[in-house]
């Protein structure tokens, strides 16, 4: 059990599409019970009753295992598949059922059950600009090709392991926002200024700053009784980056507490960035 855990607990995401609102969703609700250690099992597509009773069969053995009912997240639109994933040993928890009812009462409409429709790649122009997005995290992450920031719509920086890299993949998924990340190494944080790569992108600057703790708790599980992850090392490195953000008029956010979903959402805000994708 990991440190600070009380208890372990199944949750399975199941939806007919990419599950990516069912994980979104519960990952936001989950984040609410930090002393619960969750086994996250993600199950997308799920659409049709065949393939519901083997997802069934596939949480109740895993509530045999636990002794204990899963938590199931889903987000299926087809009542028939809805009513057979009901049938598990599990605590089900519709992300769409009460809404959905109260949504067609107020607006008098009938909904549709396309399956699969809260993430259809219906627009090409928008499943593109996700899939663009997402490689070009991927292939600028930790500041690799720094010859493409100019079309970079963010760069984030910061200190070793302060979650750029995770920041950046969310917002591109989510957002389809096209987001380098550079990291400030001990040499940069020495000069007390910006790398001469970053300069003329400063206007896209963005910064994570960590608590010292949180840094040494987070690189100790990398690189245990190094330098690297002392206490007087992170805070050196805190207390320089900082200054330079200051110095720099570089907009920046303390990120110790915060899950990615809400770094991002924060990020979002401060910078005025606009959704590319519906």
């Amino acid at each position: 059990m990991p440190d600070g855990k009380q208890f372990k607990r199944s949750v399975f995401f199941i939806s007919d599409g990419t599950a990516i609102t069912a994980e979104t969703l519960g990952h936001s609700l989950l984040a609410q019970f930090p002393n619960v250690d969750f086994d996250i099992h993600i199950i997308p597509y799920i659409s049709s009753e065949e393939a519901a009773m083997s997802v069934v069969s596939e949480i109740n053995i895993r509530a045999q295992q636990d002794g204990q009912k899963p938590l199931v997240f889903d987000t299926l639109v087809d009542p028939y598949v809805r009513e057979i994933i009901n049938t598990a040993n599990a605590i089900n928890l519709d992300v769409f059922e009460g809404l959905i009812g109260k949504l067609s009462d107020e607006l008098g409409v009938a909904p549709t059950t396309l399956v699969g429709q809260t993430h259809a790649v219906t627009d090409s122009e928008s499943y593109k600009a996700r899939i663009d997005a997402v490689h070009f995290a991927l292939d600028n992450d930790d500041g690799a090709r720094t010859r493409h920031y100019d079309k970079a719509d963010l760069i984030l920086i910061g200190v070793s392991r302060s979650g750029k890299t995770p920041t950046s993949i969310y917002l591109s998924l989510q957002f389809g926002i096209r987001v380098a990340n550079y990291p400030l190494t001990e040499e940069d944080l020495d000069d007390n200024c910006l790398p001469a790569v970053l300069r003329p992108h400063k206007q896209k600057l963005f910064g994570l700053m960590i608590d010292a703790e949180r840094l040494v708790a987070i690189r100790t599980e990398r690189k245990a009784g190094s330098r690297y992850a002392s206490f007087s090392q992170c805070q050196m490195e805190l207390r320089a980056i900082e200054g330079i953000f200051i110095s720099e008029g570089i907009k920046y956010l303390n990120v110790s507490e915060m899950s990615i979903e809400e770094i991002s959402t924060r990020v979002i805000q401060m910078t005025g960035l606009k959704r590319r994708i519906s």
